[in-house]
């Protein structure tokens, strides 16, 4: 992922007012980000716990969404949707993020489980133990980076597209 300004990413939201996109926290590391190494900037509100951030890219253009974190617990550890991890050192949480458009002014919401504080990016980048001899984990990694950045662009296309 290439940097990001604070302006381009305020700008970015799709699914979030003007006011919202002006109180927007932008993360404690922003300054510090490894973009090399980001499919996408995601993070929680430091002043609103429910509230989530991610920043990606599609069709060459930043996309923003704002999510709202479910109120309740899952019953049993859910795998999450984007990194698809099974060795999670972290929770995985049910989010809810308004569609764009006039989908999201009618109401409608895109849900998804995504790690609590959306840490997939360096979740997919841990070499996992190795599953038998010959296995090539900087392959797998790379495969699992792949498959990530395509489940969050196929994520910010369906709400940008409302669907």
């Amino acid at each position: 992922m290439l940097p990001l300004t604070e302006k381009q990413i305020r700008s970015s939201f799709i699914n979030a007012s003007l006011r919202e996109r002006k109180a927007i926290t932008l993360p404690a590391h922003f300054d510090t980000a490894d973009w090399e190494n980001l499919e996408f900037l995601g993070w929680r509100d430091a002043k609103l716990p429910l509230v989530g951030y991610v920043v990606t890219v599609l069709d060459e253009e930043p996309v923003g969404i704002m999510f709202r974190k479910a109120e309740g617990n899952t019953r049993s550890r859910p795998q999450c949707s984007w990194c698809e991890d099974v060795d999670l050192p972290n929770d995985v949480v049910f989010f809810n993020a308004k569609a764009g458009g006039q989908a999201g002014r009618d109401g409608d919401t895109i849900g998804l489980l995504v790690c609590a504080n959306f840490e997939c990016p360096t979740n997919v980048r841990t070499l996992k133990s190795l599953p038998y001899r010959g296995f090539d984990r900087e392959a797998e990694a790379t495969r699992r980076i792949g498959v990530l950045l395509e489940h969050v662009q196929n994520f910010a296309q369906r709400v940008r597209d409302g669907k």
